[in-house]
């Protein structure tokens, strides 16, 4: 399989079906790794794929022969610091550093975290670690010694990383479009996994638990397949594959649906589908007809009553902060609620209907990371 996909592995659309066998085939792939990647898709002795380092877009052969050269005269890398001081500059430039960090490249010489964490600040120090290096080749060439030696690089990974650990995680979602921007796919998620639970107290089915049935069922996917085509009358309609992880099930989007829906039905879209589930002839699985098409956004601002707040006397101006946050997105239709403790008192406050907002995943982000997030409830009707 490793062969095979490394046969095509410029061409994306073959790449993802290649990757979605081997998922079907229980087959591990892991993600590109500096220090054990080759150019080509290869094999580890456990007899998991590594992908190939030649498959990150802008990644070519001269690069990745660069890295491959100095991993062979130095050893495994240390860090992104060390990687930096080793490999030819000329050859691995910024954009492609940037594009091994996202693609996940740089994952197991990162800082201990999880991998949100670990690529928010190896991205926030790569400017850092750059310029050090260069540092050190002007310093090499010029034959001047660093004042500690060649200290300066093995610590500054120490130095560097610990300056960054402030760094807000990268979420979900911004994590697997690094790795769709530099791979072409999703590698080590779905986009669906940033809204699992959230998608828990909305819908109460995935696609797994769909049964044929007369009722209609609300599910949630990502469209990951995509086929328009026309009836007698010229009209548009069609046929989409959703999948939410769980599974995959064909949704037959008809004429008036389609007219109505079809600015939200595009490729990688998350989308919220209520519709009658029958069984499917022709596959042998199960197919869904549409009756309404919601993004999750839309589908949260019709379900959600209340999104609270927990505060806790030890937050300082935490007042001008909730109302700098929330300002901008007032004139929605969900209530705000604050529930708010010191060690002497506790109170309860809902805000008026002047403070409604909308609550965009942006917004619930920013209360996140100024609150905790367990300090955010979204409560559902």
């Amino acid at each position: 399989m490793a062969s095979t996909i490394s046969s095509d592995m410029d061409k994306t659309d073959k790449v993802v079906t290649f990757i979605d066998e081997c998922r079907a085939l229980s087959l591990e792939l892991l993600p590109p790794d500096v220090n054990l990647g080759q150019f080509h898709f290869s094999v580890n002795q456990s007899g998991d794929i590594i992908y190939g380092l030649g498959a990150i877009k802008g990644l070519g052969e001269g690069p990745v022969g660069a890295i491959i050269v100095a991993r062979e005269e130095g050893g495994p890398f240390k860090d992104l610091f060390d990687f930096c001081a080793r490999v030819d500059g000329r050859k691995v430039n910024k954009r492609s550093v940037d594009a091994m960090i996202r693609s996940g490249a740089f994952d197991a010489i990162g800082p201990v975290g999880e991998i949100g964490y670990k690529r928010a600040v190896m991205l926030g120090c790569m400017d850092e670690a750059i310029k050090l290096a260069e540092q050190h080749e002007r310093n090499k060439v010029s034959g001047m010694g660093d004042l500690f030696g060649e200290s300066v690089v093995d610590s500054a990974s120490e130095i560097n990383y610990n300056a960054y650990i402030s760094t807000v995680h990268q979420s979900v979602k911004e994590r697997l479009n690094g790795e769709k921007d530099t791979l072409g796919l999703y590698l080590t998620g779905h986009p669906i996994d940033e809204y699992s639970l959230e998608l828990k107290k909305m819908l109460p089915n995935r696609i797994v638990d769909l049964r044929p049935g007369k009722e209609a069922d609300t599910i949630a996917g990502m469209i990951v397949g995509l086929r328009v085509l026309k009836n007698k009358r010229g009209d548009s309609f069609a046929f989409l594959t959703l999948d939410d992880k769980s599974g995959r099930i064909e949704l037959s989007v008809w004429a008036d649906k389609y007219t109505a829906y079809r600015e939200g039905l595009t490729k990688d879209a998350l989308v919220v589908v209520k519709g009658t589930v029958s069984e499917d002839s022709f596959s042998g699985g199960l197919k869904m007809v549409a009756e309404s098409i919601q993004s999750i956004y839309e589908s949260r601002c019709s379900r959600l009553r209340v999104l609270e707040v927990n505060i806790n006397s030890s937050q300082v101006n935490w007042v001008d902060a909730l109302y700098d946050t929330l300002y901008s997105y007032r004139d929605g239709n969900c209530n705000i609620s604050i529930n708010y403790q010191r060690p002497d008192a506790k109170a309860g406050l809902n805000l008026g209907k002047q403070w409604k907002i909308k609550p965009t995943d942006e917004l619930i982000k920013r209360l996140i990371n100024q609150f905790g997030e367990n300090n955010v409830v979204m409560h559902y009707d």
